[in-house]
């Protein structure tokens, strides 16, 4: 599968460069780092990135905001911001730019992998929804799908958890517990985030 090109989007060069050797170790593609508005606003209309992170502050104040409300109207890009900001006035401001997800600083490499991932997988159900066939899926595993583990397979691709796969199927914790943890088992995976990124690297 092709490299997910990460733009980011940092005031600060030294926490930009981390950034970038991070998600390079992560197997990402980092299709360049800008260090103010500008220099987004110009990459972002003339050339092509598959993902971006924004950070809240660029050094004028809250440009990062600006961005993503740019990047929400105009190129439905996924996008995440990564910011040290957490306060209620912030939050209020962000949610208006609807990003992927929100991720505060100081993080450590799983929860941005994690981050970054789901962010890709909801962006790609809301803007590229995807029809997966358990007949091509079946095809790929050594245990076949039941007609049950498809449906929860679809759920939990959909970013529902357990309990709310208690509700929509009726059934219980322990039941619904059994079926993801056989999910987990066909597929060769131990978590929600494996188990997504395999699914997102067979489309």
């Amino acid at each position: 599968m092709q490299q997910i090109k990460i733009l980011i989007v940092e005031d600060e060069p030294m926490i930009a460069r981390d950034l970038a050797t991070t998600l390079e170790g992560m197997d990402y593609s980092i299709a360049e780092i800008c260090y103010t508005y500008e220099e987004a606003m110009t990459f972002l209309e003339t050339k092509q990135a598959d993902f971006v992170i924004l950070d809240i502050n660029l050094g004028k104040g809250q440009e990062g905001i600006s961005l993503g409300a740019f990047i929400d109207q105009h190129l439905k890009l996924p996008f995440l911001y990564l910011t040290s900001y957490s306060d209620k006035e912030t939050i209020a401001k962000v949610k208006r730019t609807y990003p992927m997800a929100y991720l505060l600083k100081p993080f450590d490499e799983k929860d941005l992998f994690t981050a970054i991932e789901v962010a890709l997988s909801n962006h790609s159900r809301m803007y590229n929804p995807v029809q997966f066939d358990i007949h091509s899926i079946n095809h790929k595993l050594l245990s076949p799908l039941t007609s049950k583990e498809f449906e929860i397979l679809l759920d939990v691709y959909a970013g529902l958890n357990n309990q709310q796969l208690c509700e929509k199927h009726f059934i219980s914790m322990n039941t619904v517990k059994t079926h993801v943890k056989h999910l987990f088992n066909k597929f060769d995976v131990s978590d929600r985030t494996a188990f997504i990124v395999k699914l997102r690297n067979w489309i």
